[in-house]
């Protein structure tokens, strides 16, 4: 088995993608080789609306963006970026899989991704990051699970439909 030369992780905020980041970062700390966390992102719409209508400015603030979702991910799973480890951020644009496996495809490299599970109306609606990265990497794939507290948090009841007051502190049942 070759050595690892670089960590490529998926990053986009999720707690999974979180306890990936913070096992990457061990891995990257004890085997001293550089991380590289990888956000990618897709303007709103989508690529075809983008291209009927391109506009720089735009790009910017939505690259922007991904960067701003980067760095918060880095604080909440964290605490900040590591000192001790060589940290290549990338924002790429695209879709996550096909980013993550193209990022992912020098000699040496290894691919963290995290899992979770998802709604039934999340497998309808997107494809499975983890399966498509597994499936067309060229590279050793790690899959962290969630941790067992992330996993009790899924779990949770949650409330259906959520009601949200419009403005903080004031309730929609009030009136006011």
């Amino acid at each position: 088995m070759s050595a690892v030369r670089r960590i490529v992780v998926g990053v986009h905020g999720s707690l999974g993608s979180l306890q990936a980041l913070r096992y990457a970062a061990q891995e990257a700390r004890e085997r001293r080789v550089p991380l590289m966390p990888v956000i990618a992102w897709i303007p709103p719409g989508g690529d075809l609306a983008e291209r009927r209508h391109p506009s720089p400015y735009l790009r910017r603030i939505w690259t922007d963006a991904a960067m701003n979702r980067l760095v918060a991910a880095f604080d909440a799973g964290l605490g900040g970026v590591p000192a001790e480890v060589a940290v290549e951020p990338r924002v790429v644009r695209g879709e996550t899989g096909p980013v993550l496996v193209n990022m992912a495809s020098e000699p040496g490299d290894l691919l963290v991704i995290g899992t979770g599970r998802r709604s039934l109306m999340g497998r309808a609606l997107r494809r499975s990051v983890g399966r498509y990265c597994l499936a067309h990497a060229t590279c050793p794939v790690l899959a962290v699970p969630p941790s067992a507290l992330m996993d009790e948090m899924g779990r949770g009841r949650r409330p259906w439909p959520r009601r949200r007051a419009l403005v903080p502190g004031i309730s929609e049942l009030s009136g006011r």
